[in-house]
């Protein structure tokens, strides 16, 4: 998988990606991530990025220019580009899309926002997706793109130690995952499932299946898993 961040502020992703899961993915030539300043296709001396809303109202709007050629040197770079906006007004994020993303062939660019949001010219004039991770305001898109590529890079084949661990997931197979347990076999009173300390791998099987079952029944009783 290959991705651009594209962000005022990419420091702030990069350091995330300097650990963990991401940095396994990386150190084994499973995921490449670029971090390009949107700072640098800024307009004149000063590199402006931002202007004061048409209409009036606080805040501050990205324009457009530094965009459009961001992602024009982006696309010259790397060949075929697939665009995807960070915003609260997007598709909501959920497994399907990370392992769309997870088997992408094209360069993924992650369009990060920041202040007031983005001039609407380049929804209208770059063909792009719009992603949301829930209804609610962050302060810039940095998150979410953090978010979005952490959930795919874990469903890149070889990332994990074992693959089962994706499979396993919550919504992998539109249900919540089943409770885990780990040693001690009791604390503060509270005991590991027998089935689980049995080795009777079908029976620890079936009981996954119904503790799954029961688990998404409780927690999300209204969810069809038709987004999984």
């Amino acid at each position: 998988m290959r991705c651009v961040v594209l962000s005022l502020f990419p420091a702030s992703v990069s350091s995330y990606c300097d650990h963990s899961i991401v940095k396994r993915a990386r150190e084994k030539s499973l995921l490449s991530i670029t971090f390009c300043s949107l700072r640098d296709f800024g307009i004149g001396r000063h590199r402006v990025t931002d202007d004061i809303p048409y209409g009036g109202g606080p805040g501050m709007v990205l324009k457009p220019e530094p965009i459009f050629s961001a992602l024009d040197a982006i696309a010259k770079e790397y060949g075929e580009i697939r665009v995807v906006m960070l915003s609260p007004q997007g598709a909501v994020f959920h497994q399907g899309m990370a392992l769309d993303f997870s088997r992408e062939a094209k360069t993924l660019v992650f369009v990060c926002g920041r202040y007031e949001g983005i001039d609407e010219r380049v929804r209208e004039g770059i063909p792009l997706e719009e992603v949301s991770i829930g209804d609610y305001i962050l302060t810039g898109g940095e998150l979410p793109a953090l978010v979005v590529i952490d959930a795919a890079t874990r469903l890149i084949p070889g990332v994990l130690g074992d693959e089962r661990s994706s499979l396993d997931d919550s919504f992998s197979d539109g249900l919540l995952e089943y409770p885990q347990y780990t040693r001690p076999a009791e604390f503060c009173g509270m005991k590991v499932p027998d089935v689980l300390r049995s080795g009777n791998h079908k029976a620890i099987a079936e009981w996954r299946t119904k503790a799954s079952l029961m688990n998404t029944l409780q927690k999300r009783p209204q969810w069809s898993g038709s987004e999984a």
